[in-house]
């Protein structure tokens, strides 16, 4: 299960996505996230499942492995399906059995809102996978420079989250050591029912808090030993700029957020998703 977990991971090999400018990649991530929610049908999610495949070939990430990041969250898709299946009383009957009851109007809200967590989950590993660490704080520091006019701390946020994404696949590997040997030990997190596993998850939080606030404390240690104080005066090794290849990319997303919305206007008229 800690395998099937790409967010914050970072896949390093060279492409047209991952020399695309930081800033370009979040703002195109932020459009593709109000373009996935503003598709009503079938087929707007057809162009973003195509664009979505578009990028991983021209970024060299395996599609598959953008597929595995779901495996992790497959609890959370089934709940939310089920969820909007069965309580929702919208549309025709489908099925009608005592107290299950499932129409038409539930279908499509199932349907629609596990593809639209489904996309959002992929929209923003594709973006972690593409972009290092350095380069995602480099991006969204500048994004919020100009908020440094009413003493936004642009800098100390794009630390703490480029932070929190660099210790997500350590923390990962942390805690599948914790797991390998307290089943060494006779653990078993795999067998029995659902709140029989959560119990055995509790034995995971202390060792894994340990060692989360030991590696927290260490790098606090290590940036005051190197005299850090913020981006006052910081330089950069990269100095970022906008290229032909991000304009593109840019014009290519204009296009997906049309196709999005000719397809709405076309099938305004029709139910949603069907």
């Amino acid at each position: 299960m800690m395998k099937n977990i790409t967010l914050g991971q970072y896949y390093p090999v060279d492409s047209l996505v991952h020399r695309l400018d930081p800033r370009i990649k979040i703002i195109l991530t932020i459009a593709m996230i109000a373009a996935v929610f503003m598709v009503h049908s079938l087929l707007g999610y057809g162009l973003v499942l195509l664009f979505v495949w578009l990028c991983a070939r021209w970024s060299n990430v395996p599609f598959s492995m953008l597929m595995k990041g779901l495996k992790s969250l497959r609890f959370i898709l089934i709940l939310t399906f089920l969820l909007n299946l069965l309580f929702s009383s919208e549309g025709a009957p489908l099925v009608h059995w005592g107290w299950l009851n499932i129409t038409t109007g539930g279908l499509s809200r199932a349907v629609h809102y596990s593809l639209r967590l489904c996309f959002l989950v992929v929209g923003t590993s594709l973006l972690t996978l593409t972009t290092s660490p350095i380069m995602l704080s480099d991006g969204i520091e500048l994004l919020l420079r100009p908020l440094r006019v009413i003493h936004f701390p642009a800098h100390e946020l794009a630390m703490m989250m480029s932070i929190a994404l660099r210790f997500i696949p350590t923390l990962l590997e942390e805690t599948d050591k914790i797991m390998k040997a307290q089943m060494a030990r006779g653990a078993d997190f795999e067998t029995g029912n659902l709140i029989a596993r959560a119990k055995a998850m509790v034995p995971l939080l202390v060792p894994l808090f340990v060692s989360a606030f030991r590696r927290a404390g260490d790098l606090a240690m290590a940036m005051e030993s190197r005299c850090y104080h913020g981006g006052e005066g910081r330089t950069r090794l990269r100095v970022l700029r906008i290229t032909r290849n991000d304009w593109l990319a840019c014009g290519v997303m204009a296009l997906l957020i049309a196709a999005i919305v000719l397809e709405g206007v076309l099938v305004g008229l029709l139910p949603p998703m069907f």
